[in-house]
């Protein structure tokens, strides 16, 4: 049973094969006449579309679910939901509130669970951006990146896929916002040992990728103020993105709130890889899926 809660589920090879099948424009029908539910306990745009596409292209039939229909722990035990849902489709991919429910649905080992986005982890988000840097930069191997902000579930995942391809990487966060260590060994195991920095400007020297995300996440909307105020100074503009390499490019998973962690000029500029980002969600859930159903290369 194939299931993906982060990308270090997979090896470094497993990786390099998801990100292959990924591309593939002319995928096989692997999921002809078999359904995948999708259960959005979180609101999607970028989720929702790319994965329903993807199930399509596939030859499937998704169902998305809001979490209110099927009320986890409240209408049915995540166990009981899960199980009801294997009885009638062949993966399921989840965005949730909890990790532990995804945990828990893989402690079953009914079906195949994707994460879809949890407050731990958002594998999906990593393999379309390390999709968006191969097809701009030809190999991920020697390139340099920095995440500028919080060390949030986008910012594990991203590290770790980069940890697993060759990526150096440098962060800078707030004090008490930092990735957390398990996070950081983990990426230590791979080969990489990120450069930790309170200071935007060290970790986005001569970088070949700047990347950020939002300073408040969902669920975290009563911090906004403390927030607001202690990411001020991580703003990618233009002036922080002079100090990374020639031809530096820049990725936000989205949505973006303009004029807080970037500006105008930046996310709108040449240098924006953002808009091909979001269309990898597509091919990186179509990778995943086809990776799940136990395709090899």
């Amino acid at each position: 049973m194939r299931h993906l809660l982060d990308v270090d589920d997979l090896s470094p090879a497993a990786l390099a094969e998801v990100l292959e099948l990924a591309v593939d424009a002319n995928p096989p029908r692997v999921l002809e006449r078999r359904g995948v539910a999708l259960i959005f306990e979180k609101p999607s745009n970028r989720t929702r579309n790319s994965t329903e596409m993807a199930v399509v292209a596939l030859g499937g039939h998704p169902i998305s679910i809001r979490g209110e229909e099927i009320g986890l722990d409240v209408r049915e035990s995540v166990e009981d939901v899960c199980r009801t849902l294997a009885a009638f489709h062949v993966a399921i991919g989840a965005r949730v509130n909890d990790h532990r429910t995804l945990e828990r649905m893989v402690a079953l080992d009914a079906v195949p669970i994707i994460n879809l986005l949890s407050d731990f982890s958002h594998p999906l988000q990593a393999i379309a951006d390390l999709l968006t840097l191969r097809q701009h930069w030809g190999s991920l191997a020697g390139r340099t990146l920095a995440w500028v902000g919080d060390g949030s579930n986008v910012a594990r995942s991203l590290v770790l896929a980069c940890a697993m391809s060759g990526i150096e990487v440098r962060l800078a966060s707030p004090p008490g916002h930092a990735l957390d260590e398990v996070t950081l060994d983990a990426a230590r195991s791979f080969g990489c040992d990120p450069l930790l920095s309170t200071d935007p400007a060290v970790a986005v020297a001569g970088a070949d990728a700047v990347v950020t995300d939002t300073w408040v996440s969902m669920g975290q909307e009563g911090e906004s103020a403390e927030r607001l105020d202690a990411f001020t100074a991580y703003q990618v503009n233009g002036a922080l993105m002079a100090k990374a390499a020639p031809g530096a490019v820049f990725l936000h998973s989205l949505p973006a709130h303009r004029g807080q962690e970037v500006t105008d000029a930046v996310i709108d500029s040449p240098a924006s890889l953002v808009w091909p980002e979001a269309a990898n969600r597509l091919a990186a859930a179509r990778g995943v899926l086809r990776w799940s159903a136990g395709e090899s290369l």
